[in-house]
């Protein structure tokens, strides 16, 4: 075995922050190796979960062995009898050892055991005297000697900075905490669940690229060394999915990082997870479906219901969903009949009832603002927050996007929708543009864009212009912030809390 440091001068040359507590359990490490102990073993076999033991415990036998493994959390040692409290994924279990059920010589061993060590225990279920479900340990393990104290109160550490810093001790001490992660992964395997039963095909795009586009965002830069060329990480999948569907995959999806180089706050993050669908012959009312669907869905098998209580407000994500244009929530909640007026009448309409804030009204600058960029500002601070309830805000103006068609049923909008709940946007989804002369006209608008110095603007992709050349067929496309639905399925009101190791300051 490799020797260990006893004393704090020499432990701190390479873990700065030991101290004596730590120093101690050091010590402890090094008596269960000169006892022929090795503190980390390779392996330890077939186990139970504490949670099968509970569950099932009426048809338990009382000869049934079990084996079972975790961290200890809780340990009362009472003479000739330890009681131990045993923390595994599942949940945790109550142990009692004593030295007629484990022998003498391990018994012993317990005086170098910590709240936080793991252990396996070998033992049969019993109720104490409490009717506390319980293992009575014959044969007992030590898996993993942990030389760093847990915080004896962690629960009232109000610390965010700290608890996602050290995400492993919030999960350790905060069951809620594991569980929301566990929660994601069953949230990611549901949709793809669900893609897949409606016939779409999972792909991958790249991360790294010459260009980038899909959305208005700064991106990351980075260099390709064996190429000697600048790169780009990923803005949005978009155009690469629609290349895909051009090439013959009718639904295409994908679920994969993105990364924007912009603010952070309670729902945005410069690194967050993004899926993203196209389907064929379809248009934006049939992703409206899909995504409703998709939701309900989701919650269902994750929660086992569409209802969640969030920041103390009962919401409902069973389908179907309100629908609301943009236009008409502005006139209900401003007065402005904005889809009639023309823009300067927006803008003495707006001054005349004085519907904004002072300080918003020298954010907002009215003498250069297009129509439709007023229509979205006034949506945006009058309306957005309003909106609890699951929503889908439909009919946007034609000046918010460039790969989306124009309304059938208006020039100055476009098929376009994004659904909202609690305030927060969810999502966004066109009937998407597929005219390869209006889509060039406004990738290079957009460009020219770039080039005058709007940095949330994207490059030329040509290769994308190349193949829309080629013909892609009627689509509706799909963009679902995954970060914001983890959120709302676990009652987490940062968008941090559901990453689970976020981007920290030194």
């Amino acid at each position: 075995m490799y020797g260990y440091y006893e004393n704090v001068e020499a432990l701190q040359q390479i873990m700065s922050d030991a101290n004596n507590h730590v120093i101690e359990r050091v010590k402890k490490v090094n008596e269960l190796i000169d006892a022929g102990i090795n503190p980390y073993p390779y392996n330890y076999g077939s186990i139970t979960h504490s949670r099968y033991i509970k569950d099932n415990f009426n048809n338990i036998s009382e000869e049934q062995q079990f084996t079972i493994a975790g961290r200890i959390m809780l340990f009362r040692k009472m003479g000739k009898v330890t009681f131990l409290n045993i923390l595994d994924q599942e949940g945790d279990i109550q142990v009692y050892l004593s030295k007629d059920s484990i022998g003498e010589e391990k018994y012993e061993l317990l005086r170098l055991l910590d709240i936080g060590d793991i252990i396996g225990v070998e033992g049969t279920a019993f109720k104490t005297k409490t009717e506390e479900i319980t293992l009575k340990a014959s044969e007992l393990a030590i898996l993993s000697k942990s030389i760093r104290p847990l915080p004896e109160k962690y629960h009232g550490i109000q610390d965010a900075d700290l608890r996602q810093r050290h995400r492993t001790l919030d999960m350790i001490m905060n069951e809620e905490v594991k569980e929301r992660f566990i929660n994601r992964s069953r949230a990611m395997t549901a949709i793809r669940d669900f893609m897949n039963s409606r016939e779409f095909i999972e792909v991958e795009t790249p991360i790294l690229d010459t260009k980038y586009g899909g959305g208005e965002a700064k991106p990351f830069q980075s260099h390709v060394n064996a190429l000697d060329i600048d790169a780009f990480m990923n803005v949005s999948p978009e155009l690469y999915l629609k290349r895909l569907m051009i090439g013959g995959i009718e639904r295409v999806y994908t679920i994969g990082r993105s990364f924007r180089n912009e603010g952070i706050d309670r729902t945005h993050y410069p690194e967050f997870t993004l899926f993203e669908c196209y389907m064929a012959y379809a248009d934006y009312t049939d992703m409206m479906e899909l995504m409703e669907n998709l939701y309900e869905y989701v919650f269902t098998q994750v929660n086992g219901s569409t209802k969640i209580v969030y920041d103390g407000i009962e919401i409902d994500f069973k389908a179907p969903w309100k629908r609301a244009r943009m236009c008409d929530l502005v006139k209900d909640e401003t007065g402005i009949d904005v889809e009639s007026l023309r823009r300067e009448e927006i803008v003495e309409a707006i001054i005349s009832k004085n519907v904004l804030p002072e300080e918003l009204m020298k954010e907002l600058n009215i003498a250069e603002a297009l129509k439709g960029e007023l229509i979205v500002y006034l949506f945006e601070n009058c309306c957005e927050k309003k909106l609890i309830q699951p929503t889908f805000v439909t009919d946007f103006p034609v000046e918010t996007s460039p790969l989306c068609k124009v309304h059938r049923s208006s020039h100055e909008l476009i098929e376009r929708f994004e659904p909202y709940a609690y305030g927060v946007e969810l999502g966004n989804a066109y009937s998407e543009l597929n005219d390869p002369i209006r889509q060039r006209v406004l990738l290079h608008e957009q460009a020219n864009q770039l080039r005058a110095g709007l940095d949330t603007a994207s490059p030329m992709d040509e290769e994308f212009a190349f193949a829309v050349d080629i013909g892609m067929p009627p689509a509706g496309g799909l963009g679902i912030g995954i970060d914001r639905l983890i959120m709302f399925l676990t009652g987490a009101y940062s968008i941090k809390d559901v990453i689970a190791f976020p981007l920290m300051k030194r």
